[in-house]
């Protein structure tokens, strides 16, 4: 290998790095800027729901994380808004639950014979 060859593998090589590490740095960031966004929405619904109805949505988000996600969205869009004049209670989350979550479809197999 000539010295040129050399040289231009190690200019290869650090602006890889660099590529590497500017990465790094942008997803630190966004990483960073979630946890910012999340911390804000669990203080919004700090502020919104009773302790029993955010025992409640903890519990949903083990299970549903999706589901628990799209709720906590729609309590903080309600709450920005100003539509909110009182803390939301267990009962009520209940019925925002039931109207948020998906539709079941139930089956009916009927044998003939």
């Amino acid at each position: 290998m000539g010295d040129d060859e050399l040289a231009e593998l190690r200019k290869r090589r650090i602006a890889q790095m660099q590529q590497q590490a500017a990465d790094q740095q942008l997803m630190q960031e966004e990483m960073e800027r979630q946890r910012q966004v999340d911390s804000q929405i669990q203080m919004v619904l700090m502020q919104i729901l009773d302790p029993q109805a955010r025992e409640r949505l903890n519990t949903i988000k083990l299970t549903k994380p999706e589901f628990a996600k799209a709720v906590e969205q729609q309590l903080v869009l309600l709450a920005k808004s100003g539509r909110l004049r009182q803390k939301i209670t267990d009962a009520q989350l209940k019925d925002l639950l039931r109207q948020l979550a998906p539709a079941k479809r139930d089956y009916n197999i009927v044998r003939k014979g």
